[in-house]
């Protein structure tokens, strides 16, 4: 009676601990977005931000047509992709250039302890004007 107790108790434990391995796993693989559920969200929250925002690159201004639309990407502002909210607040559309660019900062800082601000493009400002004296340049 006690073995059987026992065994039962063992079974309860392995049948736990299975549970938990393979929702470890499954959270593991969602967060590598390797999951089918996953790219289900993906999809989902891709089509709402190309509803809701023009297709253009949020950083470089790069417009895109339906023929190349896969090059534009969902980046989230805070970096949290379980975070989906129905307005798109924390969404922008990036060229996969600039997104990589923006995940790039992360991992210099993390590589070198430089100051990461979300959204900074870590570039200066441009200063040139290529029409600062254009009136001039017409009257020729």
């Amino acid at each position: 009676m006690i073995l059987s107790a026992v065994l039962q108790l063992l079974g309860l434990t392995l049948t736990i601990t299975t549970f938990v391995t393979e929702q470890v796993n499954i959270m593991s693989s969602d967060r590598l977005g390797s999951s089918l559920n996953y790219k289900r969200q993906e999809q989902g929250y891709r089509d709402r931000a190309l509803k809701l925002y023009p297709w253009v690159c949020g950083r470089c201004a790069r417009a895109f047509e339906y023929s190349n639309i896969k090059e534009l990407t969902v980046h989230h502002i805070d970096h949290d992709h379980t975070n989906n909210p129905n307005d798109g607040s924390n969404w922008e559309l990036l060229c996969i250039y600039c997104h990589d660019n923006e995940h790039a900062k992360y991992t210099e800082h993390a590589n070198y302890q430089t100051e990461v601000k979300a959204g900074d493009s870590n570039q200066d400002t441009a200063t040139y004007n290529p029409f600062a004296d254009l009136k001039s340049m017409l009257k020729k």
